[in-house]
C-alpha cells in the first residue's frame, strides 16, 4: 500500500509526463486505440521534463517505436536529456528490428547547454544514419523543424509534413518539395498516413512485408500514371510519394494482390524527365531495395530533358543496376534512347510490353532521318511523309514484337492483363535471392 507521500509523487510524475499533452495526443493518433507505453518518462532537463515523449505501441497490430516533441515544454528545445531519450528510442528500434516514427515540433536547441548540444545532435544523426536501410523511419513534421533537427528528420525514409509545419535548414527555403514525401492538411491526416505506410512496409530489412486480403477495381491499366496505379493496385492501398517533386514522374507504395510493391511511372505529365525526376526516382528505388520491396516500373517517355544533369541520370541508372530486389518493367508506350536503357538496363527480372509500345534507341522521327532519308526525296509533303515513315518504323523495327523476337521483352500483354500478370510474378518470385555482386564497400553514383 502506497503512503500518501508516494501517491503524491506518483501523481506529480504522471502529470508531468501526461499523454494528454499535444505531443501525447499525436502519439494517440499513431497507435492502435490511442494506447501507447511511455519510455524514460521521468527523465528531466534540470527541473523541467525533457520536452519529448518516447513510447512504443502497436500500429495495425505490429509493434512500433516513436517519439513526439513537446513544444509546450520550453518550446520543445533539444537538450541533452531530450536527445538522450530520442537516441535510446533509436537503440531499442535497432535491437528489436522495429520501425521508428519521429514527430517533430521544436523551436530548436537548448542553447543554455552550449556546445554539448552540438554533440547531442551529432549523436542523434549518427543513430538515424546507422538505422537507415535497416528499419523504416518516418518523420512527421507537425510544427517547426529547423536547422540540425531538419537534418535528422530528413534522414528518414519518408517525411510527412502538415499544412502549417515549417521544415527548413535555411529559412529562405521552407518545406522543400524534393524532401517531403507526403503533404497532409493536419496532424490527424499526417499520422493516419504514417499508419498506412507502416502497415505496408516490412518491420525491417530482413522481414517480409505484411500481406493483406484485398479488393480491386476491374479496370485496364492504361492512361496516365494515376490511372495505371489505380488499376493494378488493391483498392485504397496506393500512397503517392513526393508528388510535388519531379512533375514528369510518379512514385508510390501500394499493395498488389495483397503484397507490397513500389510503383514507378514515367507518364505523369507527358513531359520529358528532369534532373528532379531522376533524383526522386533514384532515391525511391534505393528505399524499395533496402527493404526488398519489389519495384514495378511503367515506362512511357520520350526520355530525359536536354537540360537534365547527366550525373542525376547516372545515379538513377546506378540505383536500378545495384538494386537486387525483384524488378518488373512494363513498356506501356514510348521508350526511347537512354530512358529505355536506364529503366530496364537489361537487368529486370521480368519485362512486359503492351502490343502498341514503341521501343527504340532513338525517337522514330530521328530514326527516319538516319535510316530512311532516301525515301523522303521527292515527297510532295515532307512532314507528312516523315510522319508516315516514323509510324512504319514504330510498327516494325521498333515494335514490341520485334523486341520480343530479340529476347528483350519477356511477354507481350494487354493493359487488361497487367494486374493479373503482376500478381503472378509477385507470388512466384517473392523468394528471389540476391543477384551475385562483386564485393565492394559501395558504388560511387
Amino acid at each position: 500500500m502506497l503512503t500518501d507521500v508516494y501517491k503524491a509523487k506518483l501523481e506529480e510524475f504522471r502529470a508531468e509526463t501526461s499523454e494528454k499533452s499535444e505531443a501525447g495526443t499525436r502519439l494517440s493518433l499513431l497507435f492502435d486505440g490511442g494506447v501507447f507505453n511511455r519510455l524514460y518518462a521521468g527523465e528531466k532537463n534540470g527541473e523541467s521534463p525533457a520536452g519529448v515523449i518516447a513510447a512504443y505501441g502497436y500500429v495495425d497490430g505490429s509493434p512500433v517505436y516513436a517519439f513526439s516533441q513537446d513544444k509546450n515544454i520550453k518550446g520543445g528545445a533539444v537538450s541533452l536529456a531530450h536527445a538522450s531519450k530520442i537516441c535510446r528510442v533509436y537503440e531499442l528500434a535497432s535491437k528489436n528490428g522495429l520501425p521508428v516514427v519521429g514527430i517533430f515540433d521544436s523551436n530548436g536547441a537548448f542553447i543554455e547547454q552550449g556546445a554539448s548540444v552540438i554533440g547531442a545532435y551529432g549523436e542523434m544523426l549518427m543513430h538515424t544514419g546507422n538505422l537507415s536501410g535497416v528499419v523504416p523511419q518516418i518523420s512527421v513534421i507537425c510544427g517547426v523543424c529547423s536547422g540540425s533537427s531538419a537534418l535528422i528528420a530528413c534522414s528518414a525514409d519518408f517525411v510527412i509534413a502538415t499544412q502549417n509545419s515549417e521544415l527548413y535548414i535555411n529559412p529562405s527555403e521552407k518545406n522543400p518539395s524534393d524532401i517531403i514525401s507526403v503533404n497532409a492538411k493536419d496532424d490527424s491526416e499526417a499520422l493516419s498516413t504514417a499508419r498506412k505506410l507502416i502497415s505496408t512496409l516490412p518491420a525491417n530489412n530482413i522481414s517480409p512485408a505484411p500481406e493483406f486480403e484485398f479488393e480491386y477495381n476491374n479496370a485496364d491499366a492504361e492512361g496516365d500514371a494515376y490511372q495505371i496505379a489505380a488499376a493494378v493496385a488493391d483498392t485504397g492501398s496506393v500512397i503517392e510519394l513526393n508528388g510535388d517533386s519531379g512533375s514528369a514522374s510518379y512514385t508510390a507504395v501500394a499493395r498488389i494482390g495483397g503484397s507490397a510493391a513500389g510503383i514507378i511511372s514515367t507518364n505523369k505529365s507527358g513531359d520529358r524527365l528532369s534532373s528532379e525526376d531522376a533524383s526522386k526516382l533514384a532515391r525511391f528505388v534505393r528505399i524499395c531495395d533496402a527493404f526488398s520491396i519489389p519495384i514495378v516500373t511503367f515506362i512511357d517517355t520520350e526520355g530525359f530533358d536536354p537540360d537534365c544533369d547527366i550525373r542525376e541520370i547516372v545515379r538513377l541508372a546506378g540505383a536500378y543496376t545495384e538494386a537486387t530486389t525483384l524488378k518488373i518493367a512494363v513498356f506501356t508506350g514510348r521508350a526511347y534512347g537512354s530512358a529505355a536503357v536506364v529503366f530496364n538496363a537489361g537487368n529486370s527480372d521480368i519485362v512486359y510490353s503492351y502490343a502498341d509500345a514503341v521501343i527504340s534507341p532513338i525517337d522514330p522521327v530521328t530514326a527516319v532521318e538516319f535510316l530512311m532519308h532516301d525515301r523522303l526525296k521527292g515527297a510532295k509533303d515532307l512532314a507528312a511523309e516523315r510522319n508516315r515513315l516514323a509510324l512504319e518504323y514504330s510498327e516494325n523495327r521498333a515494335s514490341a514484337f520485334n523486341a520480343a523476337g530479340m529476347g528483350f521483352v519477356t511477354e507481350i500483354i494487354t493493359s487488361g492483363e497487367a494486374r493479373d500478370k503482376l500478381i503472378s510474378v509477385l507470388e512466384v518470385m517473392s523468394g528471389k535471392r540476391l543477384n551475385k555482386r562483386l564485393p565492394k564497400k559501395h558504388g560511387n553514383y
